[in-house]
């Protein structure tokens, strides 16, 4: 098949998620004018606003939004995708009794980096700052107020501050690196270094939970897939030898260890519904990273880039069709039928994900057939 035409299979998948989950999920918040958010499941039995509403879902919410917006202004279910972000994180706020704030810090290191990426593109202008300065601000001070020398650095996952972990301290750790505070970024990178590298596997625990009492620390050794996404992601960004043969090495223990070998291709795992239903497209953003870094070495780009459009086939073959909208299984395994039968609830994240890793291939195919674009 021709690249140029290869691509624009890619782009075509892309939007058709992009149209089909704006459409099917996407809303105002209790009816009010100029606000926007996802519904957490579709159909929607209750007004948006009523019920959970899963900070970070929508924090990924407005990422893939950048990301669809980083490549075309074209209109996304009858809106551009950038003000649809715009929105997005308005209502974020609003729906959030005022604040960008809340208990947990990885959903704010999550929503911190969404914002970040929105802010590199045209938008209404807010005098000479950045568009979101408050929320950046109020984020990044959250963060560095989670990130302190107890059980020997990282950052805190919620305020109860007696857990640390990948999910709050990778996150925190690229957006320091993306905005400056290299020196706290490389910190919290060698302290997960340190602390939750598994050196069998080469991937990373979930976290570490202060003992009870006189007890020691104890280890959660779950390897989740959206762990090492944005730990490979501060690699990247931080750079130099040590950090990018780490990065190397990640993207090989990913290869190994967190794939289904599916005829004798690797197929990542997913990891359900629920918050779960986010963690693989995660991953695949920062693989999609990693294939494009030329700091990276080839063998490496090319495992990444394969690992992100082999799954997005397999999303893509599963999909339903229904109300002239595409659904998506959260098991690549699966198709949507077997995920989400005919007549009950489809959930955002998982939706979200196969939006994220259609984009990322995207990306991925655009490198094959044009290694300078990046």
């Amino acid at each position: 098949m021709p690249a140029a035409q290869t691509v624009r299979l890619a782009e075509q998948r892309a939007d058709t998620a992009a149209h089909s989950i704006t459409a099917a999920f996407g809303g105002r918040l209790l009816g009010l004018p100029g606000t926007h958010l996802g519904a957490v499941r579709a159909p929607q039995p209750l007004p948006r606003g009523v019920g959970p509403w899963h900070y970070w879902w929508q924090a990924h919410y407005v990422d893939v939004l950048v990301d669809t917006g980083l490549r075309s202004r074209a209109p996304v279910a009858g809106a551009d995708p950038v003000a649809l972000a715009e929105q997005v994180v308005r209502t974020i706020r609003i729906r959030n009794a005022g604040r960008y704030t809340n208990h947990y810090f990885d959903d704010m290191a999550w929503l911190a980096l969404a914002v970040l990426r929105l802010d590199t593109l045209p938008g209404p202008p807010r005098g000479n700052k950045p568009r979101h300065q408050r929320a950046r601000e109020a984020l990044g001070r959250a963060l560095r107020s989670g990130h302190t020398q107890d059980l020997g650095g990282g950052v805190y996952w919620n305020r109860a501050r007696n857990f640390k972990n990948t999910p709050a301290t990778s996150p925190a750790a690229l957006y320091f690196a993306r905005t400056g505070e290299r020196e706290r970024a490389q910190e919290l990178v060698d302290w997960l270094n340190a602390t939750l590298l598994d050196r069998s596997t080469g991937l990373y625990y979930d976290g570490v939970r202060q003992g009870a009492e006189n007890a020691p620390p104890a280890l959660e050794r779950a390897h989740f897939t959206y762990n090492q996404g944005p730990v490979l992601g501060a690699l990247l960004e931080l750079g130099g030898n040590a950090n990018l043969g780490r990065a190397a090495d990640l993207v090989r223990a990913v290869s190994r260890n967190l794939v289904h070998n599916d005829g004798g291709t690797p197929l990542l795992r997913t990891h359900g519904s629920g918050d779960g239903g986010l963690f693989t497209g995660i991953l695949c953003r920062y693989l999609a990273e990693a294939a494009a870094a030329p700091t990276l070495d080839a063998g490496s780009r090319r495992t990444a880039g394969a690992l992100v459009t082999e799954l997005a086939d397999r999303f893509w073959k599963g999909r339903a069709e229904r109300n002239n909208l595409a659904v998506f299984p959260s098991d690549p395994r699966s198709t949507a039928d077997e995920t989400y039968p005919p007549g009950t609830g489809v959930e955002l994240s998982t939706q979200l994900q196969a939006w994220m890793v259609l984009e990322a291939a995207l990306r991925v195919t655009r490198l094959e057939t044009d290694p300078q674009d990046t």
